[in-house]
C-alpha cells in the first residue's frame, strides 16, 4: 500500500466511531486499546475491535494500538492479533527489539509501528528499527516530554530535536519508511498544527497522528508539494531527459544526480 500520511486514533471503546474515522478522508485509523480506553473498558473495546476486523471492508487501513507489555491487558491484546489477523499494530511504549519480536509471532506479516515514547525508546531506536516487521517508527511526543521533564517554552520544539532527529536518523539507517510525527493537542489551533509538522518535516519525518478528523486536511495540504515545488521538479526532470544523461544546467544551475533525485521524490509526493 501507498505509505500513509495520516494516522487518525478513535477510541477502542467507542464502535460508533469506526466507519466514521474510515470516511473522514485519513489514510490510516488507529483503533486504540491504550490510553484512549479506561482500565474498566479494555475488555469490551477489545471485543468491539474483534468485531470490526472482522467485517470491516478496508482492514488494510486499519492499525491496533494494543497496551504496552508492562500492562495486564499486553498478552490478552496479543491473543486478539492472533485471532483476527491485524494488518498493522503499533506498539506504545517501546524500547526493545524483543518486544517487536514478541508482536510478529503473534502476528505474522503484520506491518509494526514502535512509538518511541522515551529516553530509553530513543537511546535503542537503532535496534528497534531493524526488528523484523518495522514499517516505520512513531514518535510519541507527549509521553517523551513527560519522561524527560522538558519544560518551558521551547519544551515542544527544541526539547523534541533530538530525539526527532535520532529517530529519523535510525530509520533511514535502516531503510524503513521515515517517521511519524506525533500528536498536535490543540484541536482548533492550525497554526500550531502546522509549526509542528513543519518542524517535524525539517527532520525528515513524512507522516502525523492525527486525534481529530478537522486535522487532516492541513496534514495532507503540508504534506504536499507546493504549485512552485512541482513545477521546478517538472522542469528538472525534463530538462534531465533531454540531456540523455550529459551535464544540463537549469535557470543558471547546474543539474546532477541529487538535484534529479529530489525532483523525482517532489513528483513522487504530489501523486
Amino acid at each position: 500500500m501507498t505509505l500513509p500520511r495520516s494516522y487518525l486514533f478513535v477510541p477502542g471503546d467507542r464502535p460508533e466511531r469506526f466507519a466514521k474515522a474510515l470516511s473522514s478522508g485519513a489514510d490510516v485509523v488507529v483503533l486504540d486499546l491504550e490510553d484512549a480506553v479506561a482500565p474498566a473498558g479494555k475488555s469490551a473495546a477489545r471485543d468491539a475491535v474483534a468485531d470490526f476486523l472482522a467485517t470491516t471492508a478496508a482492514p488494510e487501513r486499519l492499525v491496533v494500538r494494543i497496551n504496552d507489555e508492562s500492562t495486564p491487558w499486553f498478552n490478552d491484546d496479543l491473543a486478539l492479533l492472533r485471532a483476527h489477523a491485524a494488518r498493522a499494530v503499533m506498539l506504545p511504549k517501546a524500547e526493545r527489539a524483543a518486544s517487536i519480536d514478541r508482536i510478529s509471532a503473534a502476528c505474522p506479516g503484520c506491518r509494526l509501528l514502535p512509538l518511541i515514547e522515551s529516553a530509553r525508546g530513543v537511546l535503542t531506536a537503532e535496534s528497534i528499527a531493524t526488528a523484523s516487521g518495522v514499517q516505520r517508527l512513531v514518535f510519541g511526543t507527549i509521553d517523551y516530554a513527560l519522561d524527560m521533564g522538558l519544560q518551558g517554552a521551547l519544551a515542544d520544539t527544541v526539547g523534541l530535536d533530538a530525539a526527532a532527529a535520532r529517530l529519523a536518523l535510525a530509520s533511514r539507517a535502516a531503510g524503513i519508511a521515515a517517521p511519524v510525527a506525533g500528536v498536535t493537542v490543540a484541536i482548533d489551533d492550525e497554526a500550531q498544527l502546522r509549526a509542528d509538522l513543519t518542524r517535524a518535516l525539517a527532520h525528515g519525518f513524512a507522516a502525523k497522528l492525527c486525534i481529530h478528523p478537522k486535522q487532516i486536511a492541513a496534514v495532507h495540504a503540508l504534506l504536499a508539494p507546493s504549485a512552485d515545488e512541482l513545477r521546478w521538479a517538472e522542469r528538472v526532470l525534463a530538462a534531465a531527459d533531454s540531456a540523455a544523461g550529459a551535464a544540463v544546467q537549469l535557470d543558471g544551475r547546474m543539474v546532477d544526480k541529487p538535484v534529479i533525485e529530489r525532483a523525482r521524490r517532489i513528483v513522487q509526493r504530489a501523486h
